[in-house]
């Protein structure tokens, strides 16, 4: 047997000790075994049943009752999700929703994208550029959205300004019903494009450069390069990026709250807004507590699709 034989052997009879449970054994071995995975797991596991698991069987409770932050919960049944349903409310800031996604989702990965690819290159002061570039991610959403209305401003914006420049009447951006969603939009996308630069780029390190070196040699151009060999194995990053993306997209509200506080006339409106606005400004907790849950449950139904769908796209190895 030789020297690397006899190493994997070892290795394979050392492995089920290791990551599985002791099998064929006395019941007591077996209960220390599951208590020190559970001693191991408690750090995490307490926060996430506190923080996480306990308010979310908290709202499906709340959301069977008739509640308005003050008076006693009052049962009654599956009544708040059947007149969230026959709401035509609810369907159309589930449509805001998705506006916001549909267009901030192509938006942040191709500037992203296009981020990493140019800062990917030994491009000087690369490392100045990606913190600066980074920089609005850990900004607060406030101080950035204060900052987009001024440069959206329609009587004295930037913006509007330097269109005027060349003769353009600039719209009335987040005081327009028609612009107020893509004023959100744009300030999202930028506040973003720092995560979604840091991921792809993260991705693109990991891509061996002899796999460009062969197809340079093969006579690939840059273009083909891209299609043949980036953007398939830049796919696990693509996946990440799409999936985080897609959550916090359903979740936006912070922006559109500091910008356009749904307006102008619900234009801007969405689904974490209207909870919020059921909760605290109408009295009506039971059916933001649906709202909530039926959110939920969207964002996991889209979630389920994706992680089945990516064995058709998604490259590993």
């Amino acid at each position: 047997m030789s020297v690397s034989t006899a190493q994997t052997s070892l290795v394979d009879r050392a492995l089920p000790t290791i990551a599985t449970p002791p099998r064929g054994r006395s019941r007591a071995v077996r209960t220390r075994y599951a208590l020190t995975v559970l001693a191991f797991l408690l750090p995490s596991a307490i926060p996430l049943a506190l923080f996480v698991l306990g308010p979310m069987i908290a709202a499906l409770w709340v959301s069977l009752n008739k509640w308005n932050l003050l008076a006693p919960m009052k049962f009654i049944g599956l009544d708040n999700y059947a007149k969230l349903l026959t709401d035509p409310g609810t369907g159309e800031v589930f449509l805001h929703t998705v506006y916001y996604i549909v267009g901030y989702l192509p938006l942040v990965y191709i500037g992203g994208l296009g981020l990493a690819l140019a800062l990917n290159t030994a491009l000087k002061g690369r490392s100045l550029l990606r913190g600066v570039y980074f920089l609005p991610v850990v900004t607060s959403w406030i101080v950035v959205a204060l900052v987009w209305r001024w440069l959206l401003s329609p009587s004295s914006g930037v913006v509007n300004t330097v269109l005027g420049f060349f003769g353009i009447a600039g719209p009335g951006w987040w005081t327009d019903p028609t612009w107020a969603m893509p004023s959100i939009i744009l300030a999202s996308a930028w506040k973003d494009l720092g995560f979604v630069m840091i991921i792809l780029l993260a991705g693109l390190q990991a891509i061996s450069p002899d796999m460009y070196d062969a197809a340079k040699i093969d006579g690939a151009g840059w273009w083909r390069r891209l299609f043949s060999i980036t953007l398939p194995l830049l796919s696990p990053s693509t996946f990440f990026v799409l999936v985080i993306s897609l959550i916090n997209g359903f979740q936006v509200f912070d922006q559109v709250y500091a910008m356009t506080g749904g307006g102008p006339n619900g234009a801007s409106e969405v689904v974490v807004e209207q909870i919020y606005d059921l909760t605290f400004r109408y009295g009506k907790a039971g059916e933001a507590s649906a709202l909530s849950w039926m959110l939920f449950i969207v964002i996991l139904a889209v979630t389920v699709i994706q992680v089945r769908g990516q064995r058709r796209w998604v490259t590993y190895g």
